[in-house]
């Protein structure tokens, strides 16, 4: 039940990677400031095809990363996995929830990097120092979720050594 709630998190991250990247992709100018001074833009500046390219290269890894584990549970392609988590075992659900709520984390910190770009370089739109709460929350969030998978391991290791 939970990993379904993971899922539908994962996938609403995803569709907003996909319009922050796309939508601010065409307000950007072409060579893209990616740090600011007190002074304003830094010297520091990337191609915008440079940044667009190498945004969906990150996403596109990190994506393939954290979703191989689950993956592999679900289609039934890993023995060892399987046996750790059989199917109607409630860590089974909580190990694919963690994992694609992590996914979904990922992506939405990729989200705002680059709603955070747009603001760096659009100044008159959006002031980039709005961002520093966001700069401690996603951080903390990392921390809790894996926090929550050390959780995770730990009730399924009791679990494991009480049944034996």
């Amino acid at each position: 039940m939970y990993y379904r709630f993971g899922k539908a998190f994962y996938f609403l991250s995803v569709t907003l990677f996909i319009f922050f990247l796309l939508y601010f992709y065409s307000a950007l100018p072409e060579n893209v400031s990616y740090s600011y001074d007190e002074n304003g833009l830094s010297p520091e500046k990337l191609e915008k095809g440079v940044f667009f390219y190498g945004m969906i290269a990150i996403f596109i890894i990190m994506n393939v990363v954290v979703l191989l584990p689950p993956k592999l549970l679900e289609t039934k392609n890993h023995k060892g996995l399987i046996r750790v988590f059989p199917i109607g075992d409630r860590f089974r659900d909580y190990y694919l929830a963690w994992f694609y709520s992590f996914g979904g984390i990922l992506n939405l910190s990729l989200g705002l990097l680059v709603f955070y770009t747009h603001a760096i370089n659009n100044q008159e739109v959006i002031a980039a120092s709005q961002f520093n709460f966001f700069f401690y929350l996603i951080p903390g969030l990392f921390v809790l979720w894996v926090l929550g998978l050390f959780g995770i391991l730990v009730g399924k290791f009791n679990q494991v050594k009480n049944n034996s």
